[in-house]
Parts: structure tokens; sequence; C-alpha cells
């Protein structure tokens, strides 16, 4: 085996038990958002166990777009549907960009990943399986450039 083969080999095993050793997380999902074209009328659905009702935890958004991404923000409508049926709405707004035009997000080449602090220290009200729902909430009716979007939920310590 060559030695850059090695490395190579190297570097992705100790990814693979860096990102597998992370207590905090309790959820974390994308959904692909088909040829990076992301229609208003097609929310992005994620079905998110919660069975703790008395631990914090903060919601993080998570954004992987190209940097073909044409606006410097990203604003969502929310709905988190909790078992019952009961409905929270929100709207929120994500910088995507420094005012300069540098992305926010991290990544290498053309594909950046933005996460946003959504909403911090909250708690599942009640135990179940709760529906988040995210929709752009963008004046164009398909956005170009949104490759996968998704949520995070980490415990708050």
């Amino acid at each position: 085996m060559k030695q850059t083969a090695r490395v190579v080999l190297f570097l992705m095993i100790s990814m693979a038990c860096f990102s597998a050793c992370d207590p905090g997380r309790a959820f974390d999902r994308y959904q692909k958002i088909e040829a990076s074209s992301w229609h208003k009328d097609f929310p992005v659905t994620f079905h998110v166990p919660a069975t703790d009702t008395i631990q914090n935890h903060h919601l993080l958004i998570q954004i992987r777009h190209e940097t073909s991404y044409e606006y410097s923000n990203l604003w969502l409508f929310i709905e988190i549907t909790q078992p019952g049926g009961k409905v929270m709405r929100d709207t929120f707004e994500i910088a995507m960009a420094e005012p300069s035009g540098r992305w926010l997000g991290t990544g290498l080449g053309n594909l950046k990943t933005r996460q946003a602090n959504y909403k911090k220290n909250f708690r599942f009200p009640v135990s179940g399986e709760y529906t988040v729902s995210l929709q752009h909430g963008m004046r164009e009716e398909t956005l170009q450039g949104i490759h996968d979007v998704g949520i995070r939920i980490e415990k708050a310590e």
C-alpha cells in the first residue's frame, strides 16, 4: 500500500471515530434537495423521537448549499408538531454570508454547510414523536443552490 493511500485511510478512519463520538447529539439528520432546487411548496420534514421532557436541548438548523446560492440569507417557516397535534409555528432567518460576501458556512470548494442556532434551552413538553417541518420563505418560488437541509438537536449542558 502506498504511503498516500495509508494516510488517506488513516484520516477516513479517524474522522469516522470522531464523528461517532458525539455524546451531546440527540438527533442529526439531513434531507437532500433534488437537483439543488428547493421549491417553496415542498417542505422538508423530520420525525424526531423525544422521550426526555426534563433535559433542555438546543435546536439547530443546518443548510448545505453551493456557493452559487444567490442570497446572503435564508428565511424559513418552521412548524413543530407535538404528539397530540399541537403546532408551534415560527419564522426564522439564517444569515448565510457576511456583508462582504464571505460565506459563513464551513467547507471546502463550492459546497458550504451553515449551522444556525434556532432555539436554545428548548424543552420537549411531552414525550413522543415530533414532526419538524422546514419550508423556505424567500421571494423566489424555487431556490437554486440549496443542496441539503437538516436539523440537529443537542443536549444542553
